[in-house]
């Protein structure tokens, strides 16, 4: 990805930089994740407080140790960012004292793993108790596990069902496949992702979710679900896409007339598999000058002088993006909007 300061003359390729790895999609939800680990750390508080009092809200019970007093709010520092305003309950006495948040932040690295798995996978009843454990302690009821689910479940429900504002002028759809610890071991999971660039240059995921395949009918059903929560592409000026067929199909049904943009990242990708190792280096960083033309003509120049230059020793990468040429530069006709 090129770094051009001055931001009238960025490119959508400037702007925008490809997800590579399974490291890079997770930062992505960093912001959904420390919400699941918020709403965690409340509710085992919650259950923890219960344990020690004997006795749920207005219950009248013998058994009752104390009462409770509201809640005092504090904030976390965690690897994933600061999470604030967390709610500490209290009791009258004041002899209640978490051991949830330090056990928290002795087993970070573990329990937002296994959130950020728990988030992918819809909420799982087997992840919420590897969560809740390590900070309640061993032996966590069933019941515990069942009511901190149900709150979950209404929270990534919220999170795939919120209105969407339709805010962004350049799409990127891409099938990214995930590899996630199961029962049964580690699975590849394949997810579909949106994500957008707003007028303003702040690139989103916009939302995700997990299929059995880039089939046209998984990829119909997810985009026209963005479509329906208030993402009708008005302010659309480009997508961009991997060139899959499923998704270019469900394409022409939802966003039937926006410009579409073949993904420079996944072409160059495809490029370096076709070159020998010996020549990859020198013969990729030719092919990127292509996409940082400033103008679709001088960029087809440049096209042909590379090909002219490596065709004889790597035919297959010239092919590659010979057969795609038009479609990897409609980019070159956007008039770019984005204001610094």
């Amino acid at each position: 990805m090129v770094q051009v300061k001055d931001l009238t003359e960025l490119t959508i390729s400037d702007r925008w930089s490809e997800v590579k790895d399974e490291d890079e999609w997770w930062g992505e939800v960093k912001p959904q994740t420390m919400r699941i680990v918020k709403h965690l750390l409340e509710d085992a508080m919650e259950m923890e407080l219960l344990e020690q009092l004997r006795a749920g809200k207005y219950r009248r019970t013998e058994l009752r140790r104390g009462y409770r007093n509201g809640y005092r709010s504090r904030s976390l520092l965690t690897e994933l960012g600061l999470v604030e305003h967390i709610r500490v309950p209290r009791d009258r006495e004041g002899a209640y004292q978490t051991e949830v948040l330090p056990r928290y932040q002795r087993r970070q690295k573990r329990v937002n793993r296994m959130v950020r798995e728990m988030f992918l996978s819809g909420v799982s009843t087997r992840k919420v108790r590897d969560v809740i454990e390590p900070l309640l302690g061993e032996g966590v009821s069933a019941q515990t596990v069942s009511r901190i689910c149900r709150s979950l479940d209404a929270e990534v429900r919220r999170y795939h069902a919120r209105p969407l504002q339709d805010q962004y002028e350049y799409l990127f759809f891409d099938g990214i496949v995930l590899r996630v610890k199961g029962a049964a071991g580690v699975k590849r999971r394949l997810v579909l992702c949106a994500y957008g660039i707003r007028h303003d240059g702040v690139r989103e995921l916009i939302d995700f979710r997990q299929a059995r395949s880039e089939s046209e009918a998984q990829w119909l059903a997810f985009i026209n679900n963005l479509y329906q929560r208030g993402l009708t592409g008005a302010q659309l000026g480009l997508v961009t896409t991997d060139g899959c067929v499923g998704l270019h199909n469900a394409l022409d049904t939802v966003y039937p007339y926006v410009p579409r943009q073949r993904c420079w990242a996944h072409k160059m990708r495809n490029v370096a598999a076709k070159l020998p190792r010996r020549i990859q280096d020198l013969a990729l960083a030719g092919a990127k000058t292509i996409y940082q033309a400033p103008t679709r003509r001088e960029a087809t120049i440049r096209f042909r002088q590379w090909a002219a230059l490596w065709r004889e020793r790597a035919p297959k990468a010239v092919t590659c993006i010979e057969e795609d040429l038009d479609e990897l530069l409609p980019f070159l006709y956007q008039t770019l909007r984005i204001r610094p």
